[in-house]
């Protein structure tokens, strides 16, 4: 037999062996392929709903920080997650709040955005109310279930943020929920210290009201009377130096 033929048949007869054995033929092979690409092309249409899905969102939260209510309606209608946060970890109810924008607010309350989700800063959205010193938006909040008592990465709670932006309607609906007036806050700063620093002279008069002690200290030695004098306040520095 002649070296070359000899080769070919072995050749030949190995692979149909092989096919025989059970190995992939042609109508194995094209199952294969066909099962691959309908593989493919199910991770594709999923990959594209997740794409999808994150540029709703993002859009979702652009249009909450731009304040377009009817926007951000219509995103949550094509399914937008209500509680997405932008890369500070503002949801649009924290950025709602902190903007002052009550209809926004309402919007995303009734949608079920949750109401103590904090950013990155411990920030939460019934502090940003009260920054913004929105009462009417401090009020829904509570109502939907906002706690005070959270801090924030610098130790400020909600009734700092009030007493510190002179939101006395805020601070009036907290002292009324039980908040004690008096409470040390970090360095040993209270309410009225942190509304008198500011010149807060109408959120001084409720905190006095309310019982407030004009003669507490910080942990530097300082009284809220002292704080208004620092900070150029007189008339409130005269209210409290008064006995």
């Amino acid at each position: 037999m002649d070296p070359c033929n000899a080769l070919g048949t072995l050749h030949v007869s190995h692979f149909e062996n092989l096919n025989e054995g059970g190995f992939m033929n042609k109508k194995n092979f094209s199952r294969v392929c066909l099962a691959g690409l309908m593989l493919l092309c199910s991770n594709v249409v999923f990959a594209q709903k997740g794409m999808d899905q994150i540029n709703v969102n993002g859009q979702f939260v652009m249009a909450a920080r731009a304040g377009q209510v009817a926007r951000v309606s219509a995103l949550l209608e094509d399914g937008a997650k209500v509680n997405s946060r932008d890369r500070n970890g503002d949801s649009p109810l924290n950025m709602a709040a902190a903007k002052g924008n009550a209809e926004l607010v309402d919007v995303l309350l009734k949608a079920g955005a949750d109401v103590n989700l904090a950013n990155l800063a411990g920030v939460t959205p019934l502090m940003g109310a009260a920054f913004s010193a929105n009462p009417e938006i401090f009020r829904k909040l509570l109502a939907a279930g906002a706690k005070s008592e959270p801090l924030d990465r610098v130790k400020k709670n909600a009734a700092t943020y009030a007493a510190a932006s002179g939101c006395a309607p805020c601070l009036r609906e907290l002292l009324r929920a039980g908040s004690a007036v008096n409470a040390p806050l970090e360095n040993q700063l209270t309410l009225l210290m942190w509304a008198a620093a500011y010149g807060h002279e109408a959120t001084v008069r409720l905190l006095l009201e309310q019982g407030a002690d004009r003669k507490l200290k910080d942990n530097r030695g300082k009284t809220a009377a002292d704080m208004a004098r620092d900070g150029n306040h007189l008339s409130v520095a005269r209210l409290l130096d008064q006995p």
